[in-house]
């Protein structure tokens, strides 16, 4: 039997204790490969615990790959270094997802954004103390990385929510996540060749080229992005959101991480941007650990943003340059003026330095997983409930949906649009096409009110009967 040493009066849970405990145990190599855990209900019973606490932390080390579930055999221990098969795909030309001339009715799309959840109240207030207590010093130039109260409080909360410890002088703050990859193309150079997740965040590729660059696609297998194929392909640089990736929804277990910081390690020119697009969003277990807390070779450049924690229209986002890169940003651009208001970036750090910011992320969590539950909920009631199958709805706020009704992807799309619901496909963020593949569609919550749920679900299964 599993032997763990709980401190049931310390300020640590339980749940987390037992999964300390056994991760350590199979990063040191004391739990091997294949090893059967004990029962959820044995271990429960030995530590004298709720069985509901063992398995909160079961579930958390399946979700970061060290553990594996088996159907009526129990969990087994992960290879580290496990490698997961590709499904063979041909290529095939990107598809488009049509612009309607009107809002719709009901918004699903990935981008959609309820303005009722930003804090105006709260905000107006600050942005008022902001400007009476330092008005001249807001009208002049910042510093080229930003300001350095708001990155004081981003290096605070990364170290508090993220597990990475980052100096306030090796934050860059941006407009934008795209703004950011432009200068880290311009600081790369553009001889270097960038890989990009397929599928993936659309942009990118388009911002590499913008930006005088050349990318290649990598395909996704179960773990996320194929580091097999990374390597095949020859790139220096290689973008990825390994948390929640995006629009799948996978989650890159550390075995996989583990494999990709070997990659980057093998020559000094490579690099990985971890873009942890809303990894504030997780609504089972604790949040996954961010793939630049394992590096410790300075390979990995974090980048993140406030678009989908507090709002679009703030565009701010930043990212944590190794030392390395650091010192070549500050030559070759230490130039480049901060693009963002000092008057935002100030009112920004004074909300998080309140603690409002921590307040306002439990209230938006606590929202979206209703969101979340509603829409399961609403097409598991539906007539669509045998026709549909969803994936990784556990964090941000999207999940994956196949759907076999007889349509195609593009059919399934242009019919709910007609119906007055917008979604996306996921063929619209592939370049790439599995002709195997189900057809798919991506769900956003983010925008949708609770009390529509029920009409949106019901005019889709209306649509796709």
């Amino acid at each position: 039997m599993l032997t763990v040493f709980l401190d049931h009066r310390g300020a640590t849970p339980l749940y987390e204790q037992i999964y300390r405990h056994v991760r350590a145990s199979i990063e040191s190599g004391e739990l091997t490969e294949g090893t059967r855990m004990p029962s959820k209900r044995e271990l429960a019973a030995s530590l004298e615990v709720s069985p509901v606490t063992v398995e909160t932390a079961y579930a958390q080390l399946v979700a970061e790959g060290y553990l594996r579930s088996k159907l009526r055999s129990g969990h087994f221990v992960n290879p580290l270094g496990d490698r997961l098969a590709t499904v063979p795909i041909t290529h095939a030309p990107t598809a488009t997802e049509p612009e309607p001339n009107a809002a719709p009715a009901f918004d699903l799309s990935t981008n959609a954004f309820d303005a009722s959840l930003f804090p105006y109240t709260v905000w107006t207030k600050l942005i008022r103390a902001t400007l009476s207590e330092s008005p001249v010093g807001l009208l002049t130039a910042g510093h080229p990385q930003g300001s350095f109260a708001l990155r004081k409080e981003i290096a605070r909360h990364l170290a508090d929510y993220r597990g990475i410890h980052a100096d306030p002088g090796a934050i860059v703050v941006g407009a934008g996540s795209e703004y950011l990859t432009g200068l880290l193309v311009q600081l790369f150079g553009r001889t270097s060749l960038y890989a990009v997740e397929d599928p993936g965040y659309p942009k990118i590729a388009r911002i590499v080229a913008s930006n005088g660059g050349t990318s290649v696609t990598i395909p996704l297998d179960l773990a996320g992005l194929d580091v097999e194929r990374l390597r095949g392909s020859k790139a220096d640089i290689v973008h990825l959101t390994p948390s929640h990736q995006f629009p799948t929804g996978i989650v890159m277990p550390i075995g996989r991480r583990r494999e990709l910081l070997a990659w980057a390690n093998e020559d000094r020119s490579r690099y990985v941007i971890e873009d942890d697009y809303d990894s504030e969003f997780r609504f089972a277990g604790s949040p996954i650990p961010a793939l630049q807390g394992l590096d410790g070779s300075g390979r990995v450049v974090y980048m993140n943003s406030f678009t989908k924690s507090l709002a679009p229209a703030l565009r701010v986002s930043y990212m944590v340059l190794p030392e390395a890169l650091l010192a070549r940003f500050r030559v070759d651009l230490g130039h480049v003026a901060c693009t963002v208001s000092n008057i935002e970036q100030e009112t920004l750090a004074r909300f998080m330095r309140e603690g409002r910011f921590e307040r306002h992320l439990a209230r938006m969590r606590t929202a979206y997983r209703m969101r979340r539950d509603a829409l399961l909920k609403a097409f598991h009631a539906s007539p669509l409930e045998r026709r549909i199958a969803v994936s990784n709805v556990d964090a941000g706020l999207h999940f994956l949906m196949q759907v076999d009704c007889g349509k195609t992807e593009r059919e399934l799309v242009d019919a709910a649009l007609r119906a007055g619901v917008r979604l996306a496909g996921l063929a619209s963020y592939r370049v790439v096409i599995d002709p195997q593949a189900r057809p798919s569609v991506v769900i956003g919550y983010g925008g949708i009110p609770l009390d529509r749920v029920d009409r949106a679900v019901a005019a889709l299964a209306l649509a796709w009967e």
